[in-house]
């Protein structure tokens, strides 16, 4: 790829690879160098995509010390140069993939993890269709502790919930409209934007679309997002649960399956799915449980965690249901498919996307069969299969379940369950009232 005359009315390029916890790694190059970046000639360390989310090393990573700290090659997605419009001065960001020096992918990647889970698919004759809805918060982070922004029309702080308000969208209008300039700016296809049940809490869906796609456009929008509410004099942030007492950002996702002829593959004309639907739901279901890291995997995202706050606690299904886990949303059976529920908004989209759609497919793979779906209140459901409890033990289940090392590279999972053990500790070691700190902009 020369990018060099596209590129040459911009000041500078980043060139960047999502780590573990989904933080942008890489440098900053000058654009009259563009033309090498598909040549190999751009290199970084391997470590770099398995540092903590305070930006250390790992203790005792076999990518440190133990190889020499080795280089990798990055190498461009097929995303190409992406607008950066909350910088000053036209930039942009080219995403990386890392690469062994032999051109094989390295694996410790969460992006080529996702991709080669959507090549099993692939193998089938089968794309993934993926859309996600967005949830994150307004915060005023000038203080010591948390607080919601003022009303930029009253410059009162906001002080209730404002479930659906079109008052509140419209007060932050000036934030919302470059929000949305920034997104065609940068290809991501936002749709409906409202107010959701937490102070100062939005949600924006993004549309559907091959699932690798979705899975880019969710790292950029976070990425977008922050930077847009940094110019509007607030901060942005995907926490899971930036308040004890108030909802916390879920990111859900929903997916289909459609063939070589774009048939959805999981409908048979009824508003139930056929059987392949019943396969996708029963392994994605078996997995959950295990999963719990990847869709909770910073300590503050298990204070989201809790029955009753519309976050889901235990692997369960229903039909437009929204208190069970996985929910098949009603409408057309054209559009047939899962919307999965568990994710805080703190995820890495790659790793929960290739966690998500790799336990679909083992169930399908091996023609699973789901529970009953339920009907009511999922909180009021008694033995049902549990999310993990807590981070230490999420950390465990992932790391010994067999599922998990079926859907998932094993360099992945080492390097997840270190990165996180390494953060364990050091969140233990640091004030509870802190840890807002390390994570507001970096989750």
């Amino acid at each position: 790829m020369d990018n060099s005359s596209d590129l040459s009315s911009l000041s500078t390029l980043r060139l960047a690879v999502a780590d573990v916890n989904g933080i942008w790694r890489g440098k900053r190059l000058a654009t009259q160098h563009a033309g090498k970046l598909d040549q190999g000639g751009v290199r970084l360390p391997l470590s770099a995509l398995n540092v903590d989310i305070f930006g250390a090393d790992i203790e005792d990573s076999p990518l440190v010390f133990e190889s020499g700290d080795a280089d990798g090659i990055l190498l461009p997605t097929n995303r190409g140069a992406v607008a950066m419009p909350w910088l000053e001065r036209a930039s942009a960001l080219v995403p990386m993939m890392l690469y062994h020096d032999d051109g094989t992918p390295f694996m410790g990647d969460p992006r080529q993890a996702l991709v080669a889970v959507l090549e099993r698919f692939k193998a089938r004759g089968w794309q993934v269709i993926a859309g996600t809805e967005m949830e994150f918060c307004l915060i005023d982070d000038s203080a010591d502790a948390l607080q919601p922004p003022a009303n930029p029309l009253t410059g009162r702080r906001l002080a209730q919930q404002e479930v659906l308000s079109l008052a509140e969208l419209d007060a932050f209008d000036a934030f919302f409209t470059d929000l949305y300039d920034g997104c065609e700016a940068m290809g991501i296809p936002a749709q409906a934007a409202i107010s959701e049940g937490g102070l100062g809490q939005f949600e924006i869906n993004l549309n559907h679309q091959d699932a690798l796609r979705a899975a880019d456009d969710a790292i950029l929008f976070k990425q977008l997002t922050r930077g847009i509410a940094r110019k509007h004099g607030f901060a942005a942030t995907y926490m899971a649960k930036p308040y004890g007492d108030e909802a916390g950002n879920g990111l859900h996702v929903h997916f289909s399956v459609v063939d070589q002829d774009g048939n959805n593959v999981f409908d048979d004309g009824s508003d139930t799915g056929n059987a392949l639907l019943q396969h996708a739901v029963a392994g994605c279901l078996a997995a959950m449980p295990a999963s719990t890291l990847a869709f909770a995997p910073n300590v503050n995202s298990y204070e989201r965690l809790v029955p009753g706050a519309h976050a889901p606690t235990a692997a369960l299904w229903g039909y437009e249901n929204r208190t069970a886990a996985l929910r098949i949303p009603g409408g057309s059976h054209k559009a047939r498919r899962i919307e999965h529920r568990t994710a805080g908004g703190d995820i890495n989209p790659y790793i929960m996307l290739a966690t998500v759609l790799g336990a679909a497919l083992v169930g399908i793979e091996d023609a699973m069969q789901p529970p009953a779906p339920i009907t009511g209140d999922a909180y009021q459901i008694k033995d049902a299969p549990a999310l993990a409890p807590d981070w230490e033990t999420a950390i465990n289940w992932f790391e010994q379940d067999p599922l998990i090392a079926r859907i998932l590279p094993a360099a992945l999972i080492r390097n997840l369950v270190m990165t996180k053990r390494q953060e364990l500790t050091r969140f233990d070691a640091l004030p509870s009232e802190k840890h807002w700190q390390v994570l507001l902009e970096a989750v």
